[in-house]
């Protein structure tokens, strides 16, 4: 009616606005960035577990929760600084004073970023069944000393020469690799962002044998030795054991398929090519595989920092023997630890509380021989 003020459809609460955002920005920011390091490679984050020297807000993070786990009689969880190298190359610049290569087109490119804080060497865009590619020149240099198969090396346009690269063309060609040059965009592309400073070789996904076959090919030794790794997941690790397991009288290795490192280029090139020579396998489980060779006739010792029985004083270490050893971080899981027939320590001097997981497989693999030897 005329006079009245009420209106039904008026607004009695305020209209938010539009919120403000960075318009994709902030994603188009993080581009070209390379993939996330895992925890224990982050100095900033509790779960640290670097060679590299440690924060002190680090260090408060994981003394707050030693504190908390303790209250609340828990295990910490925090990395084990020390026990997980990190101290990869992670330049990016050119060397200066280079000739360049004389089928470049495309020029030297200058400045602009570096790059990703990701290791030369790391897998890029990795498969389970596919080709991998090794990057950096120091890793392919390497992989090309060890004999590491390949089947094709990527040159960008425009790379500087250096003593490292005039050795890997020539290596790459007298083993009759294929030498494709391509545009650094197009390297880019292939490594997901990856530093690899010009240079990527591909190799070929290793070639596992089956469990029983390793088994079987070791009882036919006078004194079968195997080594199983629980959950190593440093491919430098991986591929140290395997050059140890060769160096003291291995006849192989098996560690699981999932949630471990397996023989990636990396593995291969610190194994200095002892890859080629001892044999590998991958199993789904590895406290059934080991319950499978206890049955064939081995004795799996798992090696344990807190183990009731002395490196020095082990018996068990002239008939067929399992060598397990654990993971960097946590050593032996429950079930394989229990599976295992004795645990065994390394008698140390020092105030060290545990060694490096293929230090340890060292040092065990070389006591084992030294006894063989004398008995």
């Amino acid at each position: 009616m005329p006079g009245n003020s009420f209106n039904a459809s008026k607004r009695t609460t305020s209209k938010k606005g539009a919120v403000a955002g960075s318009g994709g920005k902030n994603r188009a920011g993080l581009k070209g960035r390379g993939k996330t390091l895992p925890a224990d490679e982050r100095p900033w984050h509790k779960g640290y577990s670097g060679t590299e020297k440690l924060p002190e807000k680090t260090a408060r993070k994981q003394d707050k929760e030693r504190r908390a786990a303790a209250a609340e009689g828990r295990a910490p969880k925090v990395g084990v600084p020390g026990s997980k190298d990190t101290t990869w190359g992670r330049g990016g610049g050119r060397a200066t004073g280079l000739t360049r290569t004389q089928t470049a087109r495309g020029g030297v490119r200058g400045g602009g970023p570096r790059g990703p804080r990701i290791a030369p060497g790391r897998r890029s865009n990795p498969t389970k069944e596919g080709p991998e590619l090794l990057l950096g020149r120091n890793p392919v240099v390497e992989a090309l000393r060890a004999l590491v198969p390949a089947t094709a090396l990527y040159v960008a346009q425009g790379i500087d020469i250096d003593d490292r690269v005039t050795e890997i063309v020539r290596t790459s060609g007298d083993r009759g690799i294929p030498i494709l040059e391509i545009s650094r965009n197009e390297l880019d592309r292939m490594t997901g962002g990856v530093l690899h400073q010009g240079i990527g070789l591909q190799v070929p996904p290793f070639a596992y044998e089956e469990f029983d076959d390793l088994v079987n090919a070791a009882l036919e030794q006078t004194a079968p030795l195997l080594v199983a790794l629980d959950g190593i997941t440093d491919p430098r690790n991986v591929g140290a054991v395997i050059r140890s397991v060769a160096a003291f009288g291995g006849h192989g290795v098996f560690m699981t398929e999932r949630r471990a490192a397996g023989i990636t280029a990396t593995a291969w090139r610190t194994s200095a090519g002892a890859a080629a020579r001892v044999p590998v396998s991958q199993v789904v489980n590895l406290t059934r595989a080991i319950k499978s060779a206890q049955k064939a006739g081995f004795t799996a010792i798992g090696l344990d920092a807190d183990g009731e029985t002395g490196l020095y004083e082990l018996e068990a270490a002239i008939g067929p023997l399992i060598v397990v050893v654990g993971s960097e971080g946590r050593g032996l899981s429950r079930l394989v630890g229990e599976t295992c027939d004795l645990r065994v320590s390394i008698p140390m001097a020092s105030d060290v509380e545990s060694l490096n997981a293929s230090v340890a497989a060292a040092v065990t693999l070389a006591e084992v021989s030294r006894r063989r030897h004398q008995g």
